[in-house]
């Protein structure tokens, strides 16, 4: 079984069966262009991988956690840009979750503790916005333009891990709120 340290990038659209209820076939083409136009090119940009996507979600992978953290504020920004012309009942926001953490490799799927906390941590964040792992905000700290708020601990690994580790986690938040849009 191989195994890596990789800083995981999990992301999910906010209210996405209601806005398939409203619209399917416009939810899924503002879906499918926000993928193909943002978050792809920005994530290869910064030198990151998607290796799942789920509907609505996705997981990618990164070789370094600043790279990670500065492709989520691209990607929340660049959401927030393309939302300033939509109106508010069609915008897609997303929530983005980050984890440094070893994953198991397998082919070009990942899996393990690593994956599921930046899932659990993406639960977390608020709409437009990011929460990370504490060794995430930790390894970030003073290489940034911006910081990250703490959120306390947070229950992010309900089952537990198999090394005993706590499964609560020190857990810190970025909130779209910190920068604006001009429409």
């Amino acid at each position: 079984m191989d195994r890596k340290l990789s800083a995981i990038l999990s992301a999910d659209v906010v209210g996405y069966s209601a806005l398939m209820e409203r619209d399917e076939a416009g939810t899924f083409e503002r879906l499918r262009a926000g993928r193909k136009e943002l978050f792809e090119p920005e994530i290869a940009r910064h030198h990151g991988s998607i290796f799942k996507l789920m509907g609505d979600g996705m997981l990618a992978e990164f070789g370094g956690v600043v790279d990670s953290v500065e492709c989520a504020v691209s990607l929340q920004r660049g959401l927030a840009e393309r939302n300033a012309s939509v109106p508010e009942a069609e915008q897609l926001q997303v929530r983005i979750g980050i984890n440094l953490g070893e994953v198991i490799v397998e082919g070009e799927d990942r899996y393990g503790d690593g994956v599921n906390i930046a899932a659990r941590l993406q639960q977390l964040a608020a709409p437009g916005g990011i929460c990370v792992s504490g060794k995430v905000a930790r390894e970030v700290d003073k290489k940034l333009a911006f910081g990250f708020e703490p959120m306390g601990e947070q229950r992010v690994n309900p089952s537990g891990t198999q090394d005993g580790e706590n499964e609560y986690k020190a857990v810190y938040r970025w909130d779209r709120y910190e920068f604006s849009v001009v429409k």
